[in-house]
């Protein structure tokens, strides 16, 4: 039996869902003759250093998303670049090897740049010919670290990122595209007799309006203002939130909902049902996270995006809105109007709507299966 080992981190949720639809496609592929190890690469290492690394991201871009800013800039020196990779591969090192040498795969699939060196470590002390694939997961504008080691194979999503890679010195032979990868669910709209289905089970009333309010899995930042505007314009619409793991915002949500006898109003903490809401509803907000925006476009949802994490996100962000498929507004206050012109201005969402469908946006889950498994 073929064994792959796919290593994520804990750092949001667009590296562990691109590796967890991989796994899944894979498996479905070979019919139970492949074993796809999901590995969380901090899974061993000091508890102290994990929780720096995944509490440090949280809160940073949650609370304080300037910070996370600063330092996205300043690694873009590129000996900064190698020191934090140095410094992380230090105490990410013996968890992984530890990790490797039980398992030893047939192939190493990296969903985060972190990993990179402390992998490449562990082949080299023990000449383990192990083929490495790195999976960029960010779409557009990737992180510097991702790109240190210039002669490993990796697959990137745009043109755009693959001839910025070949300007900082990468091979073009090193280099595949593909469309973005995310669970084959979200790979074609939904049908309405689904959508009819969906809003039954889920409570929502036929042929009303729905607006969801949707981050990442610690839910959407300024989520808590967004919602009290919107619910204090009496919208004619249903609304739905998803505070993720975000339990202050769920307990605030809540609360608004009870003190003001809030019918209209459904929220959700941790879910596995997201594409059923995105399926049935007619304006996402959201930040600008690559899996999340990804998800919203490929069931032809129209974006209000509120929020994105400048250098990170901000090629995502402006591929949603040079293509005229979603819009931008940063000032909160101003969303209740632009979802009122949304929901009642016809020829203007049916033009973003129809800006969507002229994409030609695929899932490439299927693609990256396949190149995964043929490589050597």
């Amino acid at each position: 039996m073929e064994k792959y080992l796919f290593l994520y981190l804990k750092t949001g949720g667009g590296h562990l869902a691109p590796a967890k639809a991989v796994a899944e496609k894979i498996r479905a592929k070979r019919k139970g003759n492949a074993e796809i190890i999901l590995s969380d690469g901090l899974a061993d290492s000091n508890p102290l250093v994990r929780k720096s690394i995944e509490d440090g991201y949280k809160t940073a871009v949650n609370n304080a998303v300037w910070t996370f800013e600063f330092l996205y800039a300043l690694h873009k020196i590129n000996i900064i670049s190698k020191l934090t990779a140095t410094v992380v591969s230090y105490f990410v090192f013996p968890g992984l090897e530890k990790k490797i040498l039980h398992d030893l795969p047939e192939k190493i699939v990296i969903f985060h740049f972190f990993l990179i060196n402390p992998v490449l470590s562990v082949l080299k002390k023990h000449k383990l010919d192990i083929p490495v694939i790195v999976v960029v997961t960010d779409p557009f504008t990737a992180h510097p670290i991702w790109f240190l080691q210039k002669d490993l194979h990796f697959i990137v999503f745009s043109e755009m990122l693959k001839e910025k890679c070949i300007r900082n010195g990468i091979d073009s032979k090193r280099l595949k595209v593909f469309p973005f990868v995310i669970n084959r669910k979200f790979s074609k709209e939904t049908s309405n007799s689904k959508i009819t289905a969906i809003r039954e089970r889920l409570g929502y009333k036929p042929g009303s309006k729905v607006i969801l309010i949707l981050g990442g899995g610690d839910g959407m930042p300024r989520g808590k203002k967004i919602l009290k505007k919107i619910i204090a314009s009496n919208m004619d619409a249903q609304i739905a939130i998803v505070c993720g793991n975000n339990r202050k915002m769920y307990d605030y949500a809540m609360k608004i909902k009870r003190k003001f006898n809030v019918t209209n109003l459904e929220i959700y903490g941790y879910i596995d049902f997201v594409h059923s809401l995105i399926a049935i509803s007619d304006v996402v907000i959201t930040k600008c996270g690559a899996s999340t925006f990804m998800e919203i476009l490929l069931l032809g949802k129209v974006p209000v995006i509120n929020n994105y994490i400048w250098e990170q996100e901000k090629g995502n962000m402006e591929f949603v809105c040079k293509g005229k498929m979603g819009i931008l507004e940063k000032k909160t206050d101003r969303i209740p109007d632009l979802l009122q012109r949304l929901l009642s201005d016809n020829e203007f969402y049916n033009s973003l709507k129809g800006n969507i469908m002229k994409a030609s946006i695929r899932n490439g889950v299927g693609e990256v299966s396949d190149y995964i498994l043929k490589y050597q």
